[in-house]
């Protein structure tokens, strides 16, 4: 545990004008994958929300936390429709750097009002987002929402929410 700095924690929310990869609908689910592969060893933490059956518009709602021991490695967004008889279906993917939202959580910002916009990110062809994503202080926290442009397929994004937990004890950032 020394080598963790703290949780992420990522409420991904929902789904937005996904593609079709069963006859009229999808099941789509997503995986979130941090970490790296060195040779033959996967060093990877993968966490996997729930599937929302026929919806091209899925709201998951689902928490998945990540340790973050890297502050450099992306994280990684993958869209799959679940699938029975076969292999699951890639419904897109997306990557996105949690440095600046580390970087405000790193400055402490105890004290400031609610709803203080700490920095922001334009999207880029450097970055998946769709749109401008703010990180602010909010309740005590800092929290970063973001809408995904998924990559790899014709269409469809993801919203995404990022808060940070410390823990007791670990390195600081």
């Amino acid at each position: 545990m020394e080598n963790i700095l703290g949780l992420l924690r990522i409420h991904v929310e929902r789904g937005v004008n996904l593609a079709i990869r069963d006859v009229v609908s999808s099941d789509p689910y997503v995986i979130i994958k941090m970490g790296k592969q060195v040779r033959f060893l996967h060093f990877w933490q993968k966490l996997k929300t729930r599937v929302v059956k026929k919806n091209l518009n899925p709201e998951w709602n689902d928490d998945l936390t990540l340790s973050i021991s890297d502050p450099h490695a992306p994280v990684q967004l993958f869209v799959y429709d679940k699938d029975i008889l076969s292999l699951d279906d890639k419904m897109g993917d997306a990557e996105f750097s949690i440095g600046p939202f580390l970087e405000a959580v790193k400055m402490r910002l105890e004290g400031l009002p609610n709803d203080t916009i700490v920095t922001s990110e334009k999207p880029s062809r450097q970055n998946c987002l769709a749109e401008e994503s703010k990180i602010v202080w909010k309740d005590g926290k800092v929290i970063q929402k973001m809408v995904l442009r998924l990559r790899n397929v014709e269409r469809g994004e993801v919203e995404l929410q990022l808060d940070w937990i410390d823990i007791p004890g670990s390195k600081k950032l």
